[in-house]
């Protein structure tokens, strides 16, 4: 009987360990889906701090004010069209020609400012790019023609009109040390960059439109589910070609800063630029797929990618890295925003 007792008493204790390392693997499971699903939703700023300790330690110019200020007056002209980018792809489509127009807006404001003085070519520029901006809405928004195609085309569509207008020269503001154009790029307003305020307003500025306005409603309900909204009475063609005119205007202005900080421009100027914008949307946790996304996350998108640039040449790496860098931190960051959605690093069908 004691022999059978001591069995009966030893049986569960051994049933047991089993149960409780299966209850520790699951817990361990559970925490590093927590961890994964963390890293999915917020693993790019977890990177960005680790990128801004790295520089900080290697370079001590890295968090000095006139660097600071150094790189937010640069990215300020990126972050102009990655804000202007951001309302079309929350609209559901996407924009690749903003660098084309960039160089196009920025060609046409300097050779006019010669010719028909600085206010007339700043009003001549910004007509001309809403132009280009409704063809764009036109095209997509009321022919329903495929977004990347479209403005893919007019990337080289532009980029052609560029060299035609310009006559394959490019073009010099003369009198550049009298003229008040040069506030743009070059002045200040109560010490801070002109280029930052400009910025920071329009940031402000779209950012109420889409959180608080019936349009920025329309915006992320046609982004999110086209379908859907049109049953629920929204006309999907206004909406979508008004994104396309804010995005023409984010050029415009970018290019009035841009011109006004060189004081002249190249027929190639904005090549590359709609790489940087819409790396900066997609950094900042914009979805490709619409619907989702903030106009400050945007911000921060910039912020990354400009402070990763500026670090890198600190530390004595060729300019052409940052085209390497900036292709990895897309992929980066796509892969983080699909993640996000299936709440997983990796894809469970493997």
């Amino acid at each position: 009987m004691a022999e059978t007792h001591t069995t009966a008493s030893l049986a569960p204790a051994a049933t047991e360990r089993p149960r409780g390392g299966q209850g520790e693997n699951a817990m361990a499971e559970t925490r590093l889906k927590q961890i994964g699903g963390l890293l999915a939703r917020q693993g790019i700023f977890v990177a960005f701090a680790l990128f801004m300790i790295g520089f900080a330690i290697f370079s001590d110019r890295f968090l000095s004010v006139e660097n600071i200020m150094s790189v937010l007056r640069a990215a300020a002209i990126i972050g102009v069209m990655a804000l202007g980018v951001t309302v079309v792809v929350i609209g559901g489509n996407l924009d690749l020609s903003v660098g084309s127009m960039l160089s196009f807006s920025t060609v046409m404001v300097v050779d006019l400012h010669d010719k028909i003085g600085p206010g007339a070519a700043i009003g001549v520029t910004l007509v001309a790019t809403l132009g280009l901006g409704a063809v764009n809405g036109l095209l997509v928004g009321v022919a329903k023609l495929n977004s990347l195609i479209v403005t893919l085309g007019m990337l080289s569509a532009i980029q052609g009109l560029t060299l035609i207008y310009s006559g394959g020269k490019n073009v010099d503001i003369a009198n550049q040390d009298t003229t008040w154009f040069k506030i743009f790029g070059r002045g200040y307003i109560a010490d801070i960059p002109t280029p930052i305020v400009i910025f920071a307003l329009a940031a402000v500025v779209l950012h109420v439109v889409m959180a608080y306005t019936p349009f920025g409603r329309r915006v992320y309900a046609t982004g999110g589910n086209q379908t859907a909204a049109v049953f629920s009475g929204i006309r999907r063609n206004r909406v979508v070609f008004a994104t396309y005119l804010i995005s023409a205007t984010c050029v415009a202005i970018s290019a009035i800063i841009l011109g006004s900080r060189v004081m002249g421009s190249q027929n190639n100027v904005g090549q590359g630029y709609e790489l940087q914008a819409l790396a900066a949307v997609i950094l900042g946790g914009t979805s490709l797929l619409g619907g989702a996304g903030t106009i400050w996350k945007t911000v921060i998108g910039v912020l990354i990618l400009g402070f990763i640039q500026n670090g890198l040449l600190l530390l004595g790496f060729e300019y052409y890295v940052q085209w390497l860098v900036t292709w990895a931190v897309i992929i980066l960051a796509v892969w983080l925003d699909i993640a996000a959605k299936r709440g997983r690093l990796w894809s469970p069908i493997a």
